[in-house]
Protein backbone atom coordinates (compact mmCIF):
# COMPACT_ATOMS: atom_id res chain seq x y z
CA UNK A 1 0.00 0.00 0.00
CA UNK A 2 0.79 3.86 -0.32
CA UNK A 3 1.46 5.73 3.12
CA UNK A 4 3.26 8.65 4.52
CA UNK A 5 6.41 8.49 6.06
CA UNK A 6 8.84 10.84 8.17
CA UNK A 7 11.75 11.22 7.33
CA UNK A 8 14.67 13.44 8.57
CA UNK A 9 14.51 16.20 9.22
CA UNK A 10 10.68 16.01 9.76
CA UNK A 11 9.56 16.10 6.29
CA UNK A 12 6.52 14.28 4.86
CA UNK A 13 7.14 11.81 1.89
CA UNK A 14 5.20 8.25 -0.06
CA UNK A 15 6.66 5.40 0.56
CA UNK A 16 5.67 1.43 -0.21
CA UNK A 17 4.24 -0.43 3.01
CA UNK A 18 2.97 -3.52 3.86
CA UNK A 19 -0.97 -3.55 4.38
CA UNK A 20 -1.18 -3.84 7.97
CA UNK A 21 -3.22 -6.95 9.30
CA UNK A 22 -5.70 -6.87 12.20
CA UNK A 23 -5.50 -8.94 14.98
CA UNK A 24 -8.31 -9.98 17.13
CA UNK A 25 -10.11 -7.44 17.96
CA UNK A 26 -9.39 -5.01 15.41
CA UNK A 27 -10.70 -4.62 11.93
CA UNK A 28 -8.77 -3.40 8.56
CA UNK A 29 -10.27 -0.30 7.24
CA UNK A 30 -9.89 0.52 3.49
CA UNK A 31 -9.10 4.33 3.90
CA UNK A 32 -11.03 6.54 1.93
CA UNK A 33 -9.96 9.68 3.88
CA UNK A 34 -7.73 11.01 7.18
CA UNK A 35 -7.78 13.94 9.25
CA UNK A 36 -4.87 16.24 10.56
CA UNK A 37 -4.13 17.06 13.41
CA UNK A 38 -1.52 18.97 15.35
CA UNK A 39 -0.65 16.25 17.33
CA UNK A 40 0.30 14.76 13.75
CA UNK A 41 2.40 17.96 13.50
CA UNK A 42 4.50 17.22 16.84
CA UNK A 43 5.04 13.31 15.84
CA UNK A 44 6.71 14.78 12.78
CA UNK A 45 9.24 16.89 14.52
CA UNK A 46 9.84 14.06 17.23
CA UNK A 47 8.10 15.74 20.16
CA UNK A 48 5.14 13.03 20.04
CA UNK A 49 6.12 9.66 19.24
CA UNK A 50 3.77 6.94 19.06
CA UNK A 51 3.39 4.67 21.28
CA UNK A 52 4.96 1.33 22.05
CA UNK A 53 4.17 -1.04 19.33
CA UNK A 54 2.06 1.85 17.68
CA UNK A 55 2.96 1.58 13.46
CA UNK A 56 5.38 5.20 13.04
CA UNK A 57 3.22 6.07 10.10
CA UNK A 58 0.93 9.22 11.31
CA UNK A 59 -2.71 10.08 11.39
CA UNK A 60 -4.97 9.66 14.24
CA UNK A 61 -8.40 9.33 12.62
CA UNK A 62 -9.82 7.76 9.62
CA UNK A 63 -12.79 6.79 7.50
CA UNK A 64 -13.04 4.08 5.04
CA UNK A 65 -14.73 0.71 4.36
CA UNK A 66 -14.20 -2.51 6.80
CA UNK A 67 -12.42 -4.75 4.08
CA UNK A 68 -14.91 -7.93 5.99
CA UNK A 69 -18.19 -6.45 6.04
CA UNK A 70 -18.16 -3.55 3.74
CA UNK A 71 -19.70 -1.06 6.43
CA UNK A 72 -18.63 2.70 6.23
CA UNK A 73 -16.56 3.42 9.72
CA UNK A 74 -14.74 6.45 10.78
CA UNK A 75 -12.14 5.43 13.34
CA UNK A 76 -9.55 7.14 16.41
CA UNK A 77 -6.36 5.66 16.13
CA UNK A 78 -2.77 4.89 17.63
CA UNK A 79 -1.56 5.95 14.55
CA UNK A 80 -1.29 4.89 11.06
CA UNK A 81 -3.74 7.19 9.62
CA UNK A 82 -2.29 8.56 6.34
CA UNK A 83 -2.24 5.26 4.49
CA UNK A 84 -4.35 2.94 1.81
CA UNK A 85 -5.25 0.87 4.86
CA UNK A 86 -5.22 0.69 8.49
CA UNK A 87 -5.86 -1.32 11.27
CA UNK A 88 -8.37 0.39 14.48
CA UNK A 89 -9.79 -1.46 17.32
CA UNK A 90 -13.36 -2.31 17.13
CA UNK A 91 -14.21 -0.16 20.41
CA UNK A 92 -12.54 2.66 18.96
CA UNK A 93 -14.65 2.97 15.25
CA UNK A 94 -18.08 4.78 14.89
CA UNK A 95 -20.38 3.73 11.76
CA UNK A 96 -20.85 6.72 9.56
CA UNK A 97 -24.07 8.35 9.20
CA UNK A 98 -25.69 8.09 5.53
CA UNK A 99 -25.33 12.31 5.79
CA UNK A 100 -21.54 12.52 5.64
CA UNK A 101 -19.13 12.18 3.42
CA UNK A 102 -15.83 10.59 4.20
CA UNK A 103 -14.13 13.47 4.06
CA UNK A 104 -16.30 14.61 6.40
CA UNK A 105 -16.26 11.43 8.54
CA UNK A 106 -12.65 11.88 8.57
CA UNK A 107 -12.48 15.26 10.42
CA UNK A 108 -14.95 13.97 13.30
CA UNK A 109 -13.35 11.20 15.46
CA UNK A 110 -9.82 12.99 17.02
CA UNK A 111 -11.44 16.06 17.56
CA UNK A 112 -15.01 14.42 18.97
CA UNK A 113 -13.29 11.70 21.35
CA UNK A 114 -10.98 15.07 22.93
CA UNK A 115 -13.85 17.25 23.40
CA UNK A 116 -16.60 14.47 25.13
CA UNK A 117 -13.81 13.52 27.22
CA UNK A 118 -12.44 16.84 28.34
CA UNK A 119 -15.29 19.18 27.85
CA UNK A 120 -17.72 16.39 29.23
CA UNK A 121 -16.30 13.81 31.06
CA UNK A 122 -13.29 15.88 32.56
CA UNK A 123 -14.65 19.02 32.65
CA UNK A 124 -18.21 18.09 33.60
CA UNK A 125 -19.90 21.04 31.70
CA UNK A 126 -23.89 20.97 32.32
CA UNK A 127 -26.83 22.51 30.09
CA UNK A 128 -26.75 25.97 31.43
CA UNK A 129 -23.17 27.01 31.77
CA UNK A 130 -20.86 28.88 29.82
CA UNK A 131 -17.59 27.57 28.40
CA UNK A 132 -15.22 29.22 26.79
CA UNK A 133 -12.73 27.36 23.96
CA UNK A 134 -9.33 29.25 22.97
CA UNK A 135 -8.72 28.45 19.46
CA UNK A 136 -12.43 28.30 18.85
CA UNK A 137 -12.03 28.33 14.77
CA UNK A 138 -9.64 25.14 14.70
CA UNK A 139 -10.91 21.26 14.53
CA UNK A 140 -11.42 21.15 18.18
CA UNK A 141 -12.96 24.11 18.75
CA UNK A 142 -15.47 24.34 16.01
CA UNK A 143 -16.58 20.77 17.06
CA UNK A 144 -16.49 22.10 20.77
CA UNK A 145 -19.21 24.98 19.91
CA UNK A 146 -21.17 22.34 18.34
CA UNK A 147 -21.35 19.70 20.77
CA UNK A 148 -21.27 22.39 23.69
CA UNK A 149 -24.76 23.80 22.17
CA UNK A 150 -26.41 20.27 21.23
CA UNK A 151 -26.00 19.94 25.08
CA UNK A 152 -27.83 23.18 25.81
CA UNK A 153 -24.62 25.17 26.59
CA UNK A 154 -23.95 28.89 26.03
CA UNK A 155 -20.29 29.30 24.33
CA UNK A 156 -17.46 31.92 24.19
CA UNK A 157 -14.56 31.43 21.91
CA UNK A 158 -11.37 33.43 20.83
CA UNK A 159 -9.71 33.49 17.78
CA UNK A 160 -7.05 35.57 16.19
CA UNK A 161 -8.99 37.15 13.32
CA UNK A 162 -12.58 38.62 12.49
CA UNK A 163 -13.18 35.89 9.67
CA UNK A 164 -12.44 33.02 11.96
CA UNK A 165 -14.45 34.87 14.35
CA UNK A 166 -17.59 35.11 12.02
CA UNK A 167 -17.06 30.59 11.60
CA UNK A 168 -17.48 30.42 14.75
CA UNK A 169 -20.46 32.74 15.16
CA UNK A 170 -21.71 30.89 11.91
CA UNK A 171 -21.71 27.09 14.16
CA UNK A 172 -23.72 28.67 17.05
CA UNK A 173 -21.07 30.61 19.40
CA UNK A 174 -22.92 33.02 21.65
CA UNK A 175 -19.83 35.19 22.15
CA UNK A 176 -16.77 35.64 19.50
CA UNK A 177 -13.58 37.83 20.81
CA UNK A 178 -10.89 38.41 18.59
CA UNK A 179 -8.21 37.92 20.83
CA UNK A 180 -5.79 40.84 18.64
CA UNK A 181 -7.73 43.55 19.46
CA UNK A 182 -9.62 43.00 22.22
CA UNK A 183 -8.60 41.60 25.80
CA UNK A 184 -10.49 38.53 26.14
CA UNK A 185 -10.51 38.70 30.57
CA UNK A 186 -11.99 41.80 30.38
CA UNK A 187 -14.76 40.87 27.95
CA UNK A 188 -15.52 38.25 29.94
CA UNK A 189 -15.49 39.98 32.81
CA UNK A 190 -18.22 41.95 31.24
CA UNK A 191 -20.19 38.33 30.59
CA UNK A 192 -20.46 37.50 34.55
CA UNK A 193 -17.09 34.69 33.76
CA UNK A 194 -17.00 31.67 32.87
CA UNK A 195 -17.79 27.84 34.48
CA UNK A 196 -15.19 25.92 32.20
CA UNK A 197 -12.18 26.66 29.79
CA UNK A 198 -11.05 24.31 27.30
CA UNK A 199 -7.44 25.84 26.66
CA UNK A 200 -5.20 24.66 23.81
CA UNK A 201 -2.78 27.73 24.88
CA UNK A 202 -1.12 27.05 27.88
CA UNK A 203 1.58 29.29 28.76
CA UNK A 204 0.50 32.92 30.03
CA UNK A 205 -2.52 32.10 29.55
CA UNK A 206 -3.57 30.31 32.06
CA UNK A 207 -3.82 32.66 34.94
CA UNK A 208 -5.06 35.03 32.61
CA UNK A 209 -7.57 32.21 32.64
CA UNK A 210 -8.11 31.60 36.02
CA UNK A 211 -9.51 35.16 36.22
CA UNK A 212 -12.19 34.33 34.07
CA UNK A 213 -13.46 31.56 36.01
CA UNK A 214 -16.62 31.60 38.31
CA UNK A 215 -16.84 29.80 41.61
CA UNK A 216 -16.22 25.90 40.77
CA UNK A 217 -14.79 26.66 37.24
CA UNK A 218 -13.04 23.84 35.75
CA UNK A 219 -10.08 24.91 33.73
CA UNK A 220 -9.42 21.93 30.97
CA UNK A 221 -5.92 21.68 29.40
CA UNK A 222 -4.80 19.55 26.04
CA UNK A 223 -2.33 21.59 24.59
CA UNK A 224 0.68 23.96 25.26
CA UNK A 225 1.20 26.46 22.27
CA UNK A 226 2.85 29.22 24.50
CA UNK A 227 4.61 27.11 26.70
CA UNK A 228 4.20 23.87 29.28
CA UNK A 229 5.50 26.32 32.11
CA UNK A 230 2.91 28.50 33.74
CA UNK A 231 3.09 30.38 36.58
CA UNK A 232 0.13 30.58 38.98
CA UNK A 233 -1.44 32.67 42.27
CA UNK A 234 -2.40 29.35 43.94
CA UNK A 235 -4.54 31.55 46.23
CA UNK A 236 -7.13 31.99 42.76
CA UNK A 237 -7.89 28.06 42.54
CA UNK A 238 -8.42 27.90 46.28
CA UNK A 239 -10.55 31.45 46.65
CA UNK A 240 -12.86 30.18 43.27
CA UNK A 241 -12.28 26.79 44.35
CA UNK A 242 -11.20 26.07 40.85
CA UNK A 243 -10.48 22.59 39.70
CA UNK A 244 -7.04 22.27 36.68
CA UNK A 245 -7.01 19.32 35.05
CA UNK A 246 -6.37 18.25 31.27
CA UNK A 247 -5.43 15.19 29.61
CA UNK A 248 -3.65 13.58 26.32
CA UNK A 249 -5.84 11.31 24.35
CA UNK A 250 -3.26 8.59 22.15
CA UNK A 251 -1.59 6.51 25.21
CA UNK A 252 -4.93 5.90 26.91
CA UNK A 253 -5.59 2.14 27.43
CA UNK A 254 -8.03 0.43 25.26
CA UNK A 255 -10.93 0.29 27.55
CA UNK A 256 -11.01 3.87 28.49
CA UNK A 257 -11.19 5.07 24.47
CA UNK A 258 -13.98 2.45 24.59
CA UNK A 259 -16.15 3.84 27.32
CA UNK A 260 -15.30 7.19 25.45
CA UNK A 261 -16.54 5.48 22.22
CA UNK A 262 -20.13 4.17 24.19
CA UNK A 263 -20.75 8.07 25.92
CA UNK A 264 -19.89 9.29 22.33
CA UNK A 265 -22.51 7.12 20.77
CA UNK A 266 -25.07 7.94 23.06
CA UNK A 267 -25.10 11.53 23.65
CA UNK A 268 -22.99 12.66 20.47
CA UNK A 269 -24.06 10.79 17.53
CA UNK A 270 -27.24 11.15 17.61
CA UNK A 271 -26.88 14.98 17.22
CA UNK A 272 -24.09 13.79 14.26
CA UNK A 273 -26.75 11.78 12.13
CA UNK A 274 -29.25 14.32 12.17
CA UNK A 275 -27.08 16.81 10.80
CA UNK A 276 -26.90 19.13 14.33
CA UNK A 277 -23.18 18.66 14.73
CA UNK A 278 -21.58 18.64 11.15
CA UNK A 279 -17.13 19.37 10.71
CA UNK A 280 -15.93 22.06 9.48
CA UNK A 281 -13.83 21.15 6.71
CA UNK A 282 -11.17 24.08 5.66
CA UNK A 283 -10.05 21.70 2.44
CA UNK A 284 -8.34 18.76 1.26
CA UNK A 285 -5.24 17.50 -0.18
CA UNK A 286 -4.23 13.91 -1.90
CA UNK A 287 -2.23 11.43 0.77
CA UNK A 288 0.83 11.90 -1.99
CA UNK A 289 0.45 16.16 -0.47
CA UNK A 290 0.71 15.18 3.17
CA UNK A 291 3.36 17.88 3.70
CA UNK A 292 1.17 20.74 1.99
CA UNK A 293 -1.41 19.91 4.37
CA UNK A 294 0.94 20.30 7.30
CA UNK A 295 2.78 23.18 6.15
CA UNK A 296 -1.39 24.86 5.91
CA UNK A 297 -1.69 23.42 9.73
CA UNK A 298 1.36 25.49 10.80
CA UNK A 299 0.40 28.38 9.21
CA UNK A 300 -2.66 28.59 11.17
CA UNK A 301 -4.29 30.39 8.11
CA UNK A 302 -7.56 28.10 8.27
CA UNK A 303 -10.98 27.37 10.29
CA UNK A 304 -11.89 23.70 10.85
CA UNK A 305 -10.09 20.77 9.59
CA UNK A 306 -7.72 19.59 6.88
CA UNK A 307 -8.15 16.09 5.55
CA UNK A 308 -6.01 13.76 3.28
CA UNK A 309 -7.99 12.09 0.48
CA UNK A 310 -6.78 8.26 -1.19
CA UNK A 311 -7.85 6.84 -4.43
CA UNK A 312 -10.04 4.75 -3.07
CA UNK A 313 -13.94 5.59 -3.76
CA UNK A 314 -16.80 3.50 -2.64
Amino acid sequence: MQAIEIIPPGLLTMAQRPVPIAKSGEILIRVAAAGVNRPDLLQRIGKYPPPPGITDIPGLEVAGVDVVTGNRVCALLAGGGYAEYAVAPVGQCLSIPPNLSMVEAAALPETVFTVWNNVFVRGKLQPGETLLVHGGSSGIGTIAIQMAKALGARVIITAGSDEKCAACLALGADLVINYKTHDFVAEIAREGGVDIILDMVGGDYVPRNLECLKLDGRHVSIASLNGSKVNVDIRTIMQKRIIMTGSTLRPRPLHEKEMLTRGIEEHIWPHIARGTIKPLVHTTFPLAEAQKAHDLLESGDLAGKIVLTTDFTE
